[in-house]
């Protein structure tokens, strides 16, 4: 994996190989950071990242200036690689080892955008609870964003705060945003 921009643009990353996960692909980041950096300064923005894996996301936030980063994930080694590689590139970014579920429930956390990086094989069911949990316990930020990244296979469009999709081959994020009361109405 390869940190697309800001200050550690260009450098590469080797993740054991042991590590449960999947991280984002180096063209679907791109194109989702480009998106991101036409939303927000991304120096003066919370971030969330859920099932953080190899921390992938949470770098290139840290490299484009991101100041408060906190990357969730229940696997020990993901937590101390990342752990490890944030101390190495000397990036400032607090790691929760737990259950995402768990940690959303407890959390008192808010942010500008929260990022979530499910195993693809979820059911929609337990890719839509991240929202639901989000927006209730109201983690969002007031011009907040959840980006729920899955496979094409999986729909996310019938939550009521689905604000629309991007697909980059068979990867999709959907992003979901507060929703007011004339657009309630209009539904």
């Amino acid at each position: 994996m390869r940190i697309i921009s800001g200050k550690l643009k260009g450098r590469r990353l080797r993740a054991p190989k042991n590590l449960p996960v999947r991280p984002t692909t180096d063209m679907a980041k791109e194109a989702l950071f480009n998106i991101l950096n036409n939303l927000y300064y991304l120096d003066g923005i919370a971030v969330i990242d859920l099932f953080a894996g190899t921390g992938n996301i949470s770098y290139e936030f840290a490299s484009r200036g991101t100041k408060s980063i906190y990357a969730i994930d229940a696997d020990y080694n993901c937590i101390k690689y990342i752990n490890n590689t944030s101390k190495e590139l000397e990036l400032d970014i607090n790691t929760y080892k737990n259950d995402v579920y768990k940690f959303l429930e407890k959390t008192s956390l808010n942010a500008d955008v929260i990022f979530a990086d499910p195993p693809y094989d979820f059911t929609t069911e337990k890719f839509l609870e991240i929202a639901d949990t989000v927006f209730t316990k109201n983690m969002l930020k007031d011009d907040g964003v959840l980006i729920i990244e899955h496979s094409k296979h999986t729909n996310l469009t019938t939550h009521k705060n689905h604000s629309y999709d991007k697909r980059y081959g068979g990867n999709v994020f959907s992003f979901f945003e507060h929703t007011t009361l004339e657009e309630n109405d209009e539904n």
